[in-house]
């Protein structure tokens, strides 16, 4: 059977197999258990974390208190704080388990060194990092243009199995509503 990760790189590139396990050599594999963090505010980020299996979010507190979710992230997904991991600054946000999690993890030292050697995988990042600007900038957009249950009926097109998987308050913190407009947006 194919490595999941290996089928995730080969959505954008093609490996040998000698190109996947120098690959794969440069990645560590954690699992994590619901409610566990994998960065907490205030952390150094040293790490991406790809995820195998498990559901996760990342979200900030405000000062008055109120979480707010950036984002989530499920299988075939990479998560991180990506500015305190690039520019080794103390952590934003948290990012936390929702389930039990497995995944892969890779240093920015093991990322930099993998890139020097294989192009391939800076064509990758390359690719990757375009994808997750334009899905940003779309919720961005969307929060700034979208009536909360336009935001909502997106959400449920493009990731209806997250509404099995996550609970509602944490659905309202994604959307930016209460817990209460969320159950009038479902009716």
């Amino acid at each position: 059977m194919t490595h999941p990760l290996r089928k995730h790189i080969e959505e954008i590139i093609h490996l040998t197999d000698e190109e996947f396990e120098f690959i794969l050599s440069h990645f560590e594999q954690i699992k994590k258990r619901k409610h566990q963090y994998l960065v907490q505010e205030g952390d150094i980020v040293k790490k991406e974390f790809w995820i195998i299996k498990g559901c996760l979010k990342s979200s900030f507190i405000d000062n008055e208190g109120k979480e707010h979710i950036l984002q989530f992230g499920m299988e075939n997904w990479w998560i991180t704080d990506y500015e305190s991991f690039v520019n080794q600054t103390a952590s934003k946000i948290s990012i936390d388990c929702i389930e039990d999690s497995e995944l892969l993890y890779i240093t920015a030292e093991n990322r930099d060194a993998l890139t020097a050697k294989m192009h391939k995988m800076e064509r990758f990042w390359a690719k990757k990092s375009k994808y997750g600007r334009i899905a940003l900038q779309n919720r961005v957009l969307s929060l700034l243009q979208n009536s909360a249950k336009e935001r909502y009926d997106v959400l449920l097109n493009q990731y209806p199995q997250l509404f099995q998987r996550v609970p509602k308050k944490m659905i309202a913190a994604y959307l930016g509503v209460s817990r209460e407009t969320l159950s009038r947006l479902n009716s």
